[in-house]
């Protein structure tokens, strides 16, 4: 089993060419009782790491004051041979400062909503600073899977 398991895994390169192809970023928090919160947002890659931003008040944003570690998920991937995916297990940075948010929600933006006029981003991403929180995932575990790289046998 290890075999194939070392034959589907991405390379480092694999894996972060493969999260900037993606757009949205499936993100797991621990609930107050211990179970998985789960939900799908859009990201953006600064400085080398996964990060996003949310209302402060949301309750992934609860989950991490109390509970920092963080999993996240990319995947692709309609049939067993193309099944791609990343999930980064790790710890999770909040910044509330506005002034800090400003440019995750600038980035955000520009990755996701490249409609928006680039002199109106600044502005627009100064109110979302406002009311939310930014994250930043700091990994500790990475695991890659790419079946295509199995040439449809198993």
């Amino acid at each position: 089993m290890a075999k194939r398991r070392t034959q589907i895994q991405m390379s480092d390169e694999e894996v972060w060419a493969f999260v900037e192809e993606r757009k949205s970023l499936q993100v797991a928090t621990i609930g107050r009782d211990g179970t998985p919160h789960l939900t799908t947002l859009w990201f953006a890659l600064v400085e080398g790491r996964i990060a996003f931003e949310t209302f402060s008040k949301s309750q992934k944003i609860v989950n991490l004051k109390r509970d920092p570690r963080i999993s996240v998920l990319l995947e692709d991937g309609d049939q067993y041979a193309e099944l791609r995916g990343v999930s980064i297990s790790g710890r999770a940075d909040l910044y509330d400062d506005p002034d800090e948010v400003h440019p995750y929600a600038m980035a955000v933006m520009r990755r996701n909503q490249p409609e928006i006029p680039a002199d109106k981003v600044d502005e627009a991403a100064r109110v979302l600073a406002s009311k939310r929180t930014a994250v930043v995932v700091v990994p500790e575990r990475i695991v890659s899977w790419d079946h295509r790289k199995l040439g449809g046998s198993y």
